[in-house]
């Protein structure tokens, strides 16, 4: 059994975005020569997640507009009050805590069955960085246990 890991690292645009990295990781997987195992793709971020969905312009639209219903980025998030917040703050601090709400919902892996140095994914099935709150370089890890 061998274990390798990778990364991605991407520039985002806008948010939210999907951005399709399914052949970046694929490209991964065949560099590592792994036949059959598991791939985990993890985002270290709390504001950008790491799904598994369809690729088609109109669902892209549709999640978007889910996402900005359950958490509208203009509501009230205590996160975002800078004059009662006094844990984690940075120099770039942004109000942005609409994106962790919607990160509740999509998660930060995926771990998708490896076989015969095939990813295991279904006909319409790709992977995507979601960005949540802002454009920026976000890494994502690319683990992969197999023989």
């Amino acid at each position: 059994m061998n274990a390798t890991v990778s990364r991605i690292l991407r520039e985002t645009t806008k948010a939210p975005e999907f951005i399709d990295i399914t052949q970046e990781i694929t490209g991964i997987v065949r560099e590592s020569g792994a036949r059959d195992g598991l791939v985990c793709v993890y985002t270290k971020h709390t504001t950008a997640a790491i799904k598994i969905n369809e690729n088609e312009p109109l669902l892209l639209a549709d999640m978007e507009s889910f996402l900005e219903r359950v958490a509208p980025q203009d509501a009230y998030y205590a996160h975002n009050d800078f004059s009662l917040r006094t844990v984690n703050m940075t120099e770039e601090e942004c109000p942005n805590g609409h994106a962790h709400c919607r990160h509740l919902f999509l998660g930060t892996s995926e771990t998708i069955p490896l076989i015969d140095g095939e990813l295991q994914l279904g006909t319409y099935q790709r992977v995507f960085l979601i960005e949540l709150d802002r454009p920026r370089q976000r890494e994502v890890l690319v683990s992969i246990v197999g023989a």
